[in-house]
């Protein structure tokens, strides 16, 4: 079946878009009210239809608050916004790249160290094997590969343990991670000199081998280290 593309919904999306980054950036302040729906739509050139839309998606981002007969009134998004607005952050550099991915990588370690944890205790013998081979994809010492190679290696091997683990809801905090960091862009990870650790082969396959084993305290213990090395350059880099 051949899908057409829906321009109606496109408008409203770039509607929400930009609300979004007047709202992150701080340009539209908590409690500011929002323009009513028919000067928003004549300051965006759309119809009151693609701005309900939009609307309606900045207050699912936890972003607005539209109440019955009063003003729809921006909300402070540190208080109210979730982890889907992650993305959106990196996108609009309303918070530093570099403080941005200092939080995403320590989300990252307390996510992914419970998760080793779990993997070692939970994990079924093709899970096991699952981590085993994402080890494995891991580069050798000396091997030439690009930034991008080695950092799909990497997520890989994660997405495999977490999998493991039978955590869903860390599987889904990963996604959001994931997405937050390719907005920022693997180039502002290397140039932070964070690659170390993703090129360390050797960790992640006695990592791989202590989830093998199921041993829990072996495998919390390399992970923290593991995890820990990437906050440890970010500490040097203030």
């Amino acid at each position: 079946m051949e899908i057409q593309p829906i321009e109606r919904a496109a408008v409203s999306d770039e509607v929400l878009g930009r609300l979004v980054t007047e709202i992150l950036s701080g340009r539209l302040a908590p409690g500011d009210p929002l323009p009513a729906e028919r000067e928003l739509a004549l300051r965006f050139g759309v119809n009151r239809h693609a701005i309900r839309e939009a609307l309606k998606g900045v207050r699912q981002a936890g972003l607005v608050r539209i109440s019955q007969g009063d003003k729809t009134r921006v909300l402070d998004w540190r208080e109210n916004a979730g982890l889907d607005v992650l993305t959106a952050l990196a996108a609009t550099g309303a918070v530093p790249s570099a403080e941005l991915i200092r939080d995403v990588f320590e989300m990252r370690r307390s996510i992914a160290v419970d998760a080793a944890r779990l993997c070692a205790q939970r994990a079924d013998d093709e899970q096991v094997a699952r981590v085993l081979d994402a080890a494995a994809t891991y580069p050798e010492p000396g091997e030439v590969v690009t930034p991008e190679a080695i950092v799909a290696a990497d997520i890989e091997f994660w997405i495999a343990v977490i999998n493991g683990s039978g955590n869903i809801a860390y599987r889904l905090a990963m996604n959001t991670m994931l997405s937050g960091l390719e907005t920022i862009g693997i180039p502002a990870i290397r140039h932070l000199g964070l690659l170390e650790e993703y090129t360390d082969r050797d960790s992640h396959v006695r990592l791989a081998r202590h989830i093998a084993d199921h041993d829990v305290e072996a495998t919390t213990a390399l992970a923290t280290t593991l995890l820990s090395r990437v906050l440890d350059v970010l500490a040097t880099t203030k």
